[in-house]
């Protein structure tokens, strides 16, 4: 397949393959027909057949050059699958275009430290399940695990001690570097309450304070999540614009996750 698409990312050389799916032609018609030289042509028509697209004929004189189908066949197959794949992917499409929007944004305030303190964001989702269960993956750190960060992060610590004054944490890599924040629970109350912080540091620093209701309903648990940010540097614009988005795909993968053990 990348010889194909090599020697088809070449308009001359699309165009002969253009000439050729119409009926075989010589070098010469080509040349013609493409308005290049046939030295220049020959060579085209070289990388073509390399590439196992067209079939030569020399006629005496004369060399008449043939489109292979078999193998724009399975090229195209290729590409439909790719485009199969693409269009099954398209809300995380939509999820980079939803942040790059978020940053464009916040661009326009974002002139000073602390210039986003105070925001706030509210998140709600039901889950089919018992507050004993979402309770429990929150709090238990393999659950958590299961489901905190989506992909292609790789989680590599992440912990909510359900007490006051327990820790918090939530570390994760990707291939652009790895990311750390930590905090302290400040209340708990089984199953049905749990507020914490998580501190970002370094340059691009920011607090955020989650506090989180668990309410039963005949339909299993209603989530609430509200999160406030305080201490924010100018240098955190990214991650700031991000937190709506990310936090939706992260409680959209607890949902799914609840909703499989369901």
């Amino acid at each position: 397949m990348d010889g194909i698409a090599a020697a088809l990312g070449d308009a001359a050389r699309w165009r002969i393959v253009e000439l050729l799916a119409e009926r075989p032609r010589s070098v010469g018609e080509l040349a013609e027909l493409t308005g290049l030289r046939q030295p220049q042509t020959t060579k085209h028509l070289q990388t073509l057949a390399r590439a196992g697209l067209v079939a030569v004929f020399p006629l005496g004189q004369r060399r008449v050059y043939a489109l292979e189908a078999e193998p724009l066949a399975a090229f195209a197959g290729r590409l439909r699958e790719l485009a199969e794949a693409t269009a099954g992917h398209a809300g995380e499409r939509g999820v980079v275009a939803r942040y790059r929007a978020a940053i464009e944004a916040d661009s326009a305030v974002a002139g000073r430290d602390r210039w986003a303190d105070g925001r706030e964001f509210a998140f709600d989702r039901m889950l089919p399940v018992s507050r004993e269960t979402v309770w429990r993956y929150w709090t238990d750190p393999d659950l958590l695990a299961s489901w905190w960060v989506p992909a292609p992060l790789t989680l590599t610590d992440c912990g909510i001690e359900p007490r006051p004054g327990g820790r918090a944490v939530i570390a994760y890599r990707d291939a652009d570097g790895e990311y750390r924040s930590e905090g302290k629970v400040h209340a708990a109350d089984e199953p049905g309450h749990l507020a914490f912080d998580l501190a970002v540091p370094g340059p691009a620093s920011f607090t955020g304070h989650y506090d989180l209701t668990f309410t039963e309903v005949p339909e299993g648990t209603r989530l609430r999540l509200g999160l406030r940010i305080t201490a924010t540097t100018t240098e955190a614009l990214s991650a700031i614009a991000g937190i709506e988005t990310g936090w939706g795909q992260v409680l959209d993968n607890l949902t799914a996750v609840l909703i499989e053990k369901g």
